[in-house]
């Protein structure tokens, strides 16, 4: 406590000459309230600013002025949102058709796979089919000669008969056909012209005579039959 009349300070309510500590050192209280008993404005000037500053400090994110979206922008961004939504939806629907074709082509490759693989191997097999034919042909002339029959080559004739039935039972099985374009329309994706014949008793443009067959694996050709096309007589 600081006496007004002797400007002396007090601790504790003991008088000074009672106070041992400060006979023999100055005591560091007493120098304290002295000191600040010159300057009484440092503990109120900071406790005000401290006061000050937490009620109104200028970096108080609360009392930060607000800046709302105005309406005009708000519907711009929804205009902006609504375009992109359209985009990604056409975007999606373009994906989903392409993969969508190309499940389809995978599965038509496939099937095409499974019923054309046996295409070349068919293509070989005919020749050997055209082949056996002809002998067959031939046996059949020689065995029927009424001036020197031949039961042998009867014989052969009707092995040779049952072989090329069966062979074309076996075609048929596995979807292979002989081509009968004979009195038909000319089809150039199934015939092959070789020449032209007089139409007697064929209408000009059909297929008067075959000189080798023609053959087709489920549907698609695979031999162009070689045909003679009938036109009509020049006088």
């Amino acid at each position: 406590m600081i006496d007004p009349r002797t400007n002396s300070v007090h601790l504790c309510d003991i008088e000074p000459e009672q106070c041992s500590l400060a006979k023999e050192e100055e005591c560091f209280m007493v120098q304290a309230c002295l000191y600040f008993r010159g300057c009484p404005c440092a503990f109120s000037t900071a406790a005000q600013q401290r006061s000050t500053g937490d009620e109104c400090g200028p970096e108080d994110p609360s009392e930060e002025p607000k800046h709302p979206l105005s309406d005009c922008a708000l519907e711009h961004k929804a205009i902006k949102l609504e375009e992109q939504v359209r985009d990604l939806t056409e975007r999606y629907r373009r994906a989903l058709a392409d993969s969508e074709n190309v499940r389809r082509r995978t599965q038509k490759f496939v099937e095409d796979a499974k019923l054309f693989g046996i295409q070349s191997f068919c293509r070989d097999l005919v020749e050997v089919a055209d082949i056996l034919e002809k002998t067959a042909e031939s046996a059949a002339g020689h065995a029927e000669e009424p001036s020197d029959p031949n039961p042998t080559l009867k014989k052969i004739y009707e092995g040779l008969s049952l072989i090329e039935a069966k062979l074309q039972s076996v075609f048929a099985k596995h979807g292979l056909q002989k081509m009968n374009p004979v009195g038909g329309r000319y089809d150039p994706y199934d015939h092959e012209i070789i020449c032209h014949v007089p139409a007697e008793g064929m209408q000009p443009g059909t297929v008067a005579l075959v000189t080798q067959d023609g053959y087709k694996l489920h549907g698609r050709t695979i031999r162009h039959a070689l045909v003679g096309v009938a036109v009509e007589a020049q006088e």
